[in-house]
């Protein structure tokens, strides 16, 4: 999936690399309409094989916290798993298929942090589909402000950590490399 989309699973990474300079803007809007679409369809298979409420597969804040505390908690999960996105695939410090047990080691890791408290979603995308099909956005403000806040945090310290993006590497980590730029440098 990485060489044809770059594998933008989340709103958050996706606007992450945009803000890097590593994607282009204009295919921004595309990317998110898509994601959540997916996440949509998602649910309502799930609902329709597994025949569980939807409302089982979204994230709300947990009854002793409140949405500010959840917030706060979707904003610093992200932080984190934009940097170590950024981090595994940008420049030299572009990992290939490995940065993948990077990623995942730390949505696991974050998990156990989270889950108490918001959830651990970091991703507007994968709460949207639940809420959807259950129609209950109630918290939903959490889970598209935290983890936009902490995707731009994340890329700010990537700034002053590592410059500026948007070097052949990253573009190629954010995007996908079905061709190279030589065939088509009109793509970059």
């Amino acid at each position: 999936m990485g060489k044809v989309s770059g594998a933008h699973l989340n709103p958050a990474v996706s606007i992450a690399f945009a803000l890097r300079g590593d994607f282009q803007w204009r295919r921004v809007p595309g990317y998110i309409v898509v994601q959540l679409v997916g996440a949509a369809l998602a649910a309502w298979f799930l609902q329709a094989v597994v025949n569980v409420s939807a409302s089982y597969g979204s994230n709300y804040p947990a009854a002793s916290y409140s949405s500010w505390d959840a917030f706060l908690m979707e904003t610093v999960l992200t932080l984190g798993l934009v940097s170590v996105i950024l981090g595994t695939a940008s420049g030299a410090q572009n990992l290939g298929v490995f940065g993948a047990l990077g990623v995942g080691g730390y949505i696991a890791l974050a998990g156990l942090w989270g889950s108490p408290i918001s959830g651990t979603s970091m991703n507007p995308a994968r709460t949207f589909g639940p809420d959807l099909v259950s129609a209950d956005f109630g918290s939903y403000w959490v889970y598209i402000a935290g983890p936009l806040v902490g995707a731009a945090i994340a890329v700010g310290i990537a700034f002053v950590l590592r410059g500026r993006g948007g070097g052949l590497a990253g573009s190629a980590a954010a995007q996908g490399a079905l061709f190279t730029e030589a065939e088509h440098p009109d793509q970059r």
